[in-house]
């Protein structure tokens, strides 16, 4: 069979639409629109926050934002009013807040993410960040394991970081957007989402070192050499907010200091998949299985790169499995969907599959030749049914640009 995958609406037209929806609800322009996407992680999954490496991609799905500065003569100068149209019934949803009033837990749902970043924000020293309404519309499937919410909050900070005229860097834009998520939302993430989402680039991953932030573009021609990265979607709903995520990483840190080391990346990353005799000594089996997923998932990222480096796509798919089994088996953030997403598109000929982002539910990924899409889609549908599960959205991404304002300047007088 042969697989086609809807059109998507091309960021201009989405804009343009936008800018009339914003008009309409506010009664005046926006001042522009900025994009920012959301990420599949090709290999890497829980290196971030142990200043490990990570290997994501910025996907052609995308949070876009409206945002109109407000001047001090509007009413509620100092206010922000937000719309989404997150809304289940169609409609749009709505938040306001009062800037000067913004602290951890005073914005709940999807209004948090974007009240983070300008709670970071207003905290720099000699930066003032006035009113402004915001009209916002994404295509990244919420939940989903693809970052969303990184893509909420990197879309809103491009915007003000332009608007206000800040100058702050890629890496300077990613530290402050996980410390939204930390310190705001409440998520304890690390940094390699919001970073994919500013630093990526078209046919290519991005190799982040998440202690210094150094990067890389490593090619990533999938069409050149006839492949696709299909995304499972389970509709298992997940969040980074619950105690799973955090247990992971307390538990990390934890061992990092009975071990003596700065972080978990301090251990060699060229180990082999049997846990070193010391960390056997010193932790609980529980936490050295944890020690070895990172360990090893750090080996795995180098090895891909250098794949890559190399043209060698197919070779990549064993590492993409290996990556789920230690994430089944030492880390345990997958569950029975994902594992069912993954064996089905395996046993279909996909060269490699494995969960994506922090688990307990969201998307699995698969490498698999273009010509074998519709087979692969239609096992994992079919064994999806034969368990009486949710069927999973289906559906190719591509190596994307990162963040970007797609209309409007970023010389305003506010005033």
């Amino acid at each position: 069979m042969t697989y086609r995958q809807p059109a998507q609406i091309d960021d201009r037209t989405r804009a343009e639409r936008l800018t009339r929806r914003f008009t309409e609800l506010y009664g005046h322009p926006p001042h522009g629109v900025w994009r920012a996407p959301g990420r599949v992680n090709l290999i890497g999954e829980h290196t971030d926050y142990n200043d490990g490496f990570v290997l994501p991609f910025a996907i052609d799905r995308a949070a876009m934002v409206a945002v109109r500065l407000k001047q001090s003569s509007d009413s509620a100068a100092h206010s922000a009013d937000l719309a989404s149209s997150y809304a289940p019934d169609g409609g749009l949803a709505k938040v306001s807040f009062t800037i000067a009033e913004l602290a951890p837990g005073s914005v709940d749902g999807w209004g948090a993410y974007p009240a983070g970043v300008v709670h970071v924000l207003a905290g720099l020293d000699g930066i003032d960040v006035p009113g402004f309404e915001v009209l916002l519309d994404s295509t990244v499937p919420v939940g989903a394991g693809l970052s969303s919410s990184h893509a909420v909050e990197v879309a809103t900070i491009v915007a003000l970081n332009d608007l206000l005229g800040l100058g702050l860097s890629h890496p300077d834009l990613a530290r402050l957007t996980q410390r939204a998520e930390n310190e705001f939302v409440g998520a304890p993430t690390g940094i390699m989402d919001q970073s994919a989402s500013l630093m990526g680039r078209a046919g290519g991953a991005l190799f982040l070192d998440c202690r210094t932030l150094e990067s890389e573009i490593v090619p990533l021609p999938l069409a050149e050499h006839g492949l696709s990265v299909l995304v499972i979607d389970t509709k298992v709903a997940h969040s980074h907010a619950d105690g799973g995520y955090a247990a992971r990483r307390a538990s990390c840190e934890r061992a990092a200091t009975t071990l003596g080391v700065t972080s978990l990346r301090d251990l060699s990353a060229t180990a082999d998949d049997a846990a070193p005799a010391p960390f056997l000594d010193a932790l609980d089996v529980e936490t050295a299985r944890r020690v070895r997923h990172v360990q090893t998932e750090n080996r795995r990222v180098l090895e891909t790169v250098e794949r890559l480096r190399h043209g060698d796509l197919n070779g990549v798919g064993k590492l993409l499995t290996e990556s789920h089994v230690s994430l089944r088996e030492d880390y345990q953030v997958s569950c029975f969907e994902l594992d069912l997403a993954v064996a089905s598109a395996l046993n279909a000929g996909a060269l490699g599959a494995r969960m994506t982002g922090g688990g307990f539910g969201g998307s699995a990924i698969a490498l698999v030749h273009a010509v074998q899409l519709g087979q692969i889609r239609d096992a994992v549908l079919s064994a999806f049914t034969a368990h009486e599960l949710q069927t999973p959205d289906i559906f190719t991404v591509l190596p994307a640009d990162g963040a970007e304002r797609i209309t409007g300047s970023s010389e305003l007088s506010v005033g």
